[in-house]
């Protein structure tokens, strides 16, 4: 890490996005329709994802010592708004969830991901938590779990024929690992235009805007590894 016809989004996620344009990778799967919060919402999580980042949210800001009104502050996301996220009543935006992670410092993954097991784990694609936008557009998968402090995320995003995801900057050091495997995408980064053809690969430096498009007439797939400066999660 919207598009209403060829629309605009952005988002931060890969991987995610903002009202026109669709950004996260989220951030990453195949549209689960959920309640948007609000009209003009963008991007989604699943319904079924509310009580793990309801849970979540409130262990990160318990951890950090910060009250509703404090993240709400800090967040520009309302302390209505976090309340009912914490209680598993609302099924928050990918917009709303970069906010809430950027506050906390946390890769938004950390908000979506159920608590970790030191078995090993199978991600089954039935039960894949996909954030997606409001329209099914563009949609991430996150291919393992979050729960752990790591330097390394790794998504399946998907983005529809005609569909634009335009991403906000990602920490400083934070570096896109991209391959297509299926159908075009143009990536905009730093003023510069790529091309990329299924077997086609990318790294880019994600902390300044960037944006995804897909301008052929098939959905395109592709894989992205992110890794982080510091340690996240």
């Amino acid at each position: 890490m919207t598009q209403r016809t060829p629309a605009n989004r952005r988002s931060r996620v890969p991987g995610l996005s903002s009202p026109g344009k669709i950004s996260s990778p989220t951030l990453i799967e195949a549209a689960r329709r959920p309640l948007p919060v609000a009209a003009d919402a963008s991007n989604i999580t699943e319904d079924g994802a509310a009580p793990t980042v309801g849970g979540n949210l409130r262990r990160l800001r318990s951890k950090r010592n910060l009250s509703l009104e404090g993240l709400a502050g800090q967040s520009g996301v309302s302390r209505a708004m976090l309340s009912q996220i914490e209680l598993g009543q609302s099924a928050p935006t990918i917009n709303v969830l970069w906010k809430i992670a950027s506050a906390l410092n946390v890769p938004f993954s950390a908000l979506i991901t159920e608590p970790r097991s030191n078995q090993a784990k199978v991600l089954r694609g039935a039960s894949a938590k996909i954030l997606s936008s409001q329209d099914g557009g563009f949609s991430s998968r996150a291919l393992f779990p979050y729960d752990s402090p790591r330097r390394v995320e790794f998504y399946e995003l998907r983005l529809r024929a005609g569909s634009i995801e335009s991403a906000e900057p990602h920490a400083a050091g934070t570096v896109e690992n991209l391959v297509v495997t299926q159908g075009r995408v143009e990536i905009r980064v730093g003023g510069e235009s790529h091309d990329l053809q299924a077997g086609d690969a990318i790294q880019f430096e994600a902390g300044v805007a960037h944006e995804y498009r897909n301008p052929g007439d098939e959905d395109a797939v592709m894989y992205l590894v992110m890794t982080y400066a510091d340690e996240v999660g």
